[in-house]
């Protein structure tokens, strides 16, 4: 098979054909860098290429013997959202302001833990400004385009992330998600993602934007991927610039327990909020997932409207402390979504965002007792399949809500609390496009949504094809 075939496969196939001798680390990433080529001015996931870097990379792995054979990643490729540190490169975050910045004098901790697992970085990707956005259609790079149909979006505010996969450019990328900037692309470009629990890996090396929000995670085509990105990136963090948000948790390895299935395990469908803010294409996904687990109880979150404002005021009052400085000297270089935004979360009174704390603690307790009686809960990912280019509004039911903050009604009130979860691809549920499913556990249980998703592929419910680019 061709480094080309390889390409459009999973990437532990790649890795098991470069530790073969069937194909080489280099081919793969020459075969990357030419699919990116080929295909990127259509989709406009990357906007930049680290090609020398790559295949300087590639050739080491190449060149490094019987040594390198352990590596689950050998020889993979792989590109991370701009918001990661990627040594000699301005990390952008989707900005205008920060192109005037320094390049990164070191990649982030994530980018080291790949390439240290044996994948090769071949760039960066298109985002939302300072990741504040569902759909990226980013003012400053043009937006990213869904590969299943280049006229929608990809999602965002992980738009790059998750479109370059769905693309066959790279069979691996890394995100960020802070309100459901993960699962809202992967939903909307029918991959496989994780939202880890928050504090599960560290973010020392990436642009921040609301630290005690922010996840990072990976985007993949199979699950099986997802789990080998996922454990290459887990640990403790060393040195003494350490994110202060990451838990220091051992590693946990959940590639060994993919086929341990879900026997015994309690399994919820979420209604009120998650059915309610939901179109048919969406519910009904939910609906094929939750028949293949054989989930039947339907449950309600408590509060899940309370916490979901007290998510915006966060939002919007740490992103509006953060940017202030520039609000007053550069406010014209920002996009005008974002702009507006972070100054009236600037202007927000601080009672109200202590309030909005108090909140989100008293709803993540009234959340953990519903996991003293499941072990999964099944909610939709995004209200929406993709939706056109300069969409504005989404109509649910009689109501007329604004899009872009609408396409993360579903995914807001579980990161607001940090649960892990692992979003999957439905195809068939709406006429032409993919729409994703939440799989979502209890804190440090990642290895449960990544079972179920793994029992989901296995029956075909679930799957994630390259994109036909016409």
């Amino acid at each position: 098979m061709s480094a080309a075939d390889l390409l459009l496969g999973d990437a532990a196939g790649m890795a098991a054909a470069v530790r073969a001798g069937a194909v080489s680390a280099t081919a793969l990433a020459e075969a990357s860098l030419a699919r990116i080529a080929a295909t990127d001015g259509r989709v406009n996931a990357f906007t930049d290429l680290v090609r020398e870097r790559a295949l300087a990379r590639a050739a080491a792995l190449d060149a490094g013997g019987a040594e390198m054979a352990a590596l689950p990643l050998l020889g993979v490729p792989f590109a991370v959202k701009n918001l990661f540190d990627i040594a000699g490169l301005r990390t952008l975050a989707g900005s205008k302001i920060e192109r005037d910045s320094a390049p990164a004098s070191a990649d982030g901790v994530l980018v080291q833990r790949l390439e240290a697992a044996g994948a090769v970085l071949v760039g960066a990707l298109n985002m939302d400004e300072y990741a504040y956005g569902f759909t990226t259609e980013n003012s400053h790079e043009g937006p990213c385009r869904n590969p299943h149909d280049l006229n929608c979006v990809a999602g965002g505010s992980s738009g790059g992330s998750g479109a370059a996969v769905a693309a066959g450019q790279v069979p691996i990328t890394l995100g960020s998600d802070t309100n459901g900037s993960i699962r809202v692309p992967a939903s909307l470009c029918g991959i496989f993602s994780l939202k880890p629990t928050f504090g599960r890996l560290p973010r020392s090396g990436s642009y921040p934007f609301i630290s005690s929000l922010d996840h990072l995670g990976p985007f993949a085509r199979s699950v099986r991927d997802l789990a080998l990105s996922y454990d290459a990136m887990q640990g403790p963090e060393q040195g003494s610039l350490r994110d202060p948000g990451c838990a220091q948790r051992v590693a946990e390895p959940v590639t060994p327990v993919l086929g341990h299935g879900i026997a015994g395990l309690r399994i919820g469908v979420l209604g009120g909020w998650f059915q309610h803010n939901a179109l048919p294409e969406a519910l009904d996904a939910v609906g094929r997932v939750a028949e293949a687990l054989g989930a039947r109880d339907r449950v309600e979150l408590p509060m899940v409207e309370e916490g979901r404002a007290a998510a915006f005021l966060i939002t919007n009052a740490e992103a509006g402390s953060l940017h202030l400085e520039d609000l007053r000297r550069r406010a014209q270089d920002f996009e005008p979504h974002s702009r507006d935004r972070f100054l009236a979360g600037a202007l927000l009174p601080a009672a109200w965002v202590a309030r909005a704390q108090r909140v989100r603690r008293v709803y993540a307790e009234a959340v953990a007792r519903v996991f003293s009686q499941f072990d999964l809960l099944l909610a939709p990912a995004t209200p929406c399949a993709a939706t056109p280019i300069g969409t504005e509004w989404l109509t649910l039911g009689e109501r007329r809500l604004p899009l872009r903050p609408s396409m993360g009604l579903l995914t807001q009130p579980i990161s607001c609390i940090g649960l892990p979860v692992c979003a999957v691809p439905v195809w068939d549920a709406h006429p032409k496009l993919p729409i994703g499913v939440q799989l979502i556990a209890a804190p440090w249980r990642e290895d449960i949504t990544l079972r179920a998703a793994a029992v989901l592929e296995g029956l075909g419910v679930v799957r994630a094809p390259v994109a036909s680019l016409p």
